[in-house]
């Protein structure tokens, strides 16, 4: 079946491959390379034992193993056999894979050989029928077995809206939600992305970032397997090894946690980026001094873009100048328009659509949007309204040119005094005073306020902060009730694997401060 007739979104994927199929596709950090022949057969080995196991249609294939080209493989694989991919964040420990496995009731586990004991009782105690090891050496029972079946495969016919993939979110607020993805979803927006971003012949991608999460497992991996571009693999971020390569590259894919390593590089400089095309951020926000200071440093833009597990990209800044401009106007802080073909709206809680400037919730609609959270209904109704746009749960506001700004999260948002307090707003306030690296802000219940706002506040290396003053400052600066209650100095914000700041981590450590 042809790409055209087949909407499986291996098909499309593979039909991109170089017609020179012994050309490198993937080159690592271990000295290893493979061709593009090399992914053909490997995936189609892969399918054709996952496929032997004569599991049901629509079987789930969970993955909790490190990264390597093997395990993205193993993603393709169960792409071209027509079952449905499970990425599973490796720091995930029993309780949570427990949970994942139970919910998700996978047909099928690979995991790690050292993990093998804890989780295959696990498995098996959840009527998992088949696990496997997968090893970031090239070594497991996966390769083991799959190395005993033909190297050829016919791709799985599959339609546009059959699931492809399951992506669970972060769980903050929450039992964590499993997004379900299609294969048009996914598809969609990988040739969205490649034209908007300008993918062209000769392209070249560190892959740097993990691959249990959208912006590493697809945004990164499919921008590049789409374009026939090599990719340079690092299993981990090293920042001397990403700037050893860029000189060959021309196109990075980073989280902001990234870039600030990456600018505490002696060797990060003008000369070194002088090949490179694209530089990419995203899954958390970018503050605007690491913007500024990559422009100044290396004389590149980054790219900032918005997106979710629920809906790959949604916005992004432009890639290209617009006609009659000398290059693209990527604006700091801000995530640009939304993609061609997606529908973003800023809205009142009553759903009106509200002026450019005004601040309220975000709400989105497109064929990269996903088709619901397995197995709940109910919350998948919750979170689309009534004309179908999907309820992202972010606030922000968009400017004149069309430029979209996320000012935070609406459970983030702060009611203090029956006055909206959004913490983005304070947080760049105090991002801009001398000697603060970084900063959050996060309401904690008060006896007088409803809820009191609080900074915990990062300072430069070598930088001595003085919390008080840093709050009388603020308050020559913006309206009393948006003013910190109390703030903190830390050496450190918590994180979760993507670099975004675990905020509810700060609430509970802080929740007894004004009442006791």
């Amino acid at each position: 079946m042809s790409p055209a007739a087949n909407p499986n979104l291996f098909a499309a994927l593979r039909a991109a491959f170089p017609a020179d199929l012994d050309a490198i596709a993937i080159e690592t950090d271990s000295g290893l390379d493979y061709s593009w022949r090399d992914l053909d057969r490997a995936t189609a080995m892969l399918a054709n034992l996952l496929q032997s196991l004569e599991i049901p249609a629509g079987s789930r294939v969970a993955a909790h193993t490190e990264k390597s080209v093997e395990a993205l493989m193993l993603y393709l694989a169960t792409l071209r056999a027509g079952f449905v991919y499970l990425p599973l964040n490796t720091a995930y420990q029993a309780a949570e894979l427990d949970y994942f496995i139970g919910n998700a009731e996978p047909a099928v586990v690979v995991c790690a050989g050292r993990n093998f004991p804890w989780i295959s009782q696990l498995a098996f105690q959840k009527g998992v029928a088949h696990v496997f090891t997968l090893n970031d050496d090239r070594t497991g029972t996966l390769l083991d077995r799959a190395a005993h079946f033909p190297d050829t495969h016919e791709i799985a016919p599959k339609a546009a809206g059959d699931l492809a993939a399951i992506l669970y979110t972060s769980g903050t607020t929450g039992r964590s939600k499993g997004a379900m993805l299609s294969h048009g979803n996914l598809l969609s927006n990988a040739q969205v992305l490649k034209d908007f971003w300008d993918w062209r012949e000769g392209d070249v991608l560190i892959h740097a970032l993990p691959i249990f999460h959208v912006h590493g497992l697809f945004v990164a991996s499919h921008g590049a397997l789409l374009n026939g571009s090599k990719m340079l693999w690092l299993a981990k971020f090293d920042p001397k090894a990403v700037v050893e390569r860029l000189p060959r590259a021309t196109v990075f894919m980073g989280v902001p946690t990234l870039y600030v390593r990456l600018l505490q590089e002696a060797g990060l400089t003008r000369e070194a980026c002088a090949r490179m095309r694209l530089f990419i951020s995203g899954s958390a926000p970018l503050l605007i001094e690491t913007f500024r200071d990559w422009q100044a440093r290396t004389h590149h833009t980054i790219l900032e873009r918005y997106g979710m597990s629920e809906t790959i990209m949604l916005t992004s800044n432009p890639c290209r100048a617009a006609d009659g401009e000398p290059e693209p106007r990527r604006l700091g802080g801000t995530v640009g328009p939304a993609l061609p073909g997606v529908g973003v709206r800023v809205v009142d809680d009553q759903g009106v659509a509200l002026p450019v400037g005004e601040i309220g919730n975000v709400q989105v609609c497109g064929p990269n949007v996903f088709g619901g959270y397995w197995r709940m209904p109910e919350k998948t109704a919750e979170e689309f309204t009534v004309d179908g746009w999907f309820r992202t749960g972010d606030v922000g506001r968009f400017d004149a040119q069309g430029y979209l700004t996320i000012v935070g999260r609406s459970k983030d948002l702060i009611i203090s005094g029956g006055y909206n307090v959004y913490p983005a707003e304070i947080e760049g306030w105090l991002n801009d005073m001398p000697g603060v690296a970084e900063s959050a802000v996060v309401g904690v219940p008060h006896p007088d306020f409803g809820e009191g706002v609080i900074a915990l506040i990062v300072p430069k290396a070598g930088a001595a902060l003085d919390a008080d003053a840093l709050v009388a400052r603020l308050k020559t600066q913006i309206a009393g009730y948006k003013v910190p209650k109390r703030a903190f100095v830390v050496t450190e914000l918590p994180r979760n694997a993507m670099g975004k700041v675990q905020k509810n981590l700060l609430r509970d450590a802080h929740r007894a401060l004004f009442t006791g």
